[in-house]
């Protein structure tokens, strides 16, 4: 299985065609969003990890891409430092996902990067930069 974080931009003509679900339906892929923004009548933005077999995945972003969508990777990433890191917790009750998390009973702050989403939430609640965005 072939999977993907990718940014896609929607021109103001596409934001009324059910286009992920096209995805989700003709190509058999997942498709999970991470952060939505459309603007009605001017443009969408979606920031999704997409999910299936690499050949599937290769002829969605075809389809895509075909119709107008500007697709990019998704460029930036989440880095926890561990050795900044005081466990402090001020990170873990912000994080959506839970990739942020305290292990119990020793009160230590752990990072799951698979769960992250890159919301950025977590980087100004840690004043000792123990998180950092990564372009």
């Amino acid at each position: 299985m072939a999977a993907k974080r990718l940014v896609l931009n929607f021109p103001a003509h596409l934001l009324d065609q059910p286009i992920t679900y096209q995805l989700v339906k003709s190509y058999d892929l997942m498709v999970n969003i991470l952060r939505a923004r459309i603007t009605p009548r001017e443009q969408g933005r979606l920031v999704v990890e997409i999910s299936g077999k690499k050949k599937n995945l290769d002829a969605g972003l075809k389809f895509i891409a075909d119709l107008g969508v500007e697709v990019q990777p998704l460029a930036q990433d989440v880095r926890w430092r561990e050795d900044r890191c005081i466990e402090c917790t001020a990170c873990t009750s912000i994080c959506p996902t839970g990739a942020l998390s305290v292990k119990r009973p020793e009160m230590k702050v752990s990072f799951n990067h698979q769960k992250c989403i890159a919301c950025e939430l977590c980087v100004p609640a840690c004043a000792y930069e123990a998180v950092e965005i990564v372009f």
